[in-house]
């Protein structure tokens, strides 16, 4: 997520804040498209790539010590 919020930071020039409310807005709107059934995954996916970056960090700090 943070490599998100990061590309948004570089690509439109805003702030960290601006760049959270902007993906919480894609992912509002994704959601509002699809099935209830489906849009749960949606929520699912922006927590793995949360959890992918905390796991990729792990993994680095892990090598390092």
């Amino acid at each position: 997520m943070q490599e998100l919020i990061q590309q948004l930071k570089d690509k439109a020039g805003i702030s960290d804040e601006q760049a959270v409310k902007a993906i919480e807005a894609v992912k509002d709107f994704v959601k509002s498209k699809l099935p209830p059934v489906i849009a749960g995954n949606v929520d699912a996916w922006f927590e793995g790539m949360a959890g992918s970056a905390a796991s990729k960090q792990n993994a680095a700090d892990d090598f390092l010590d």
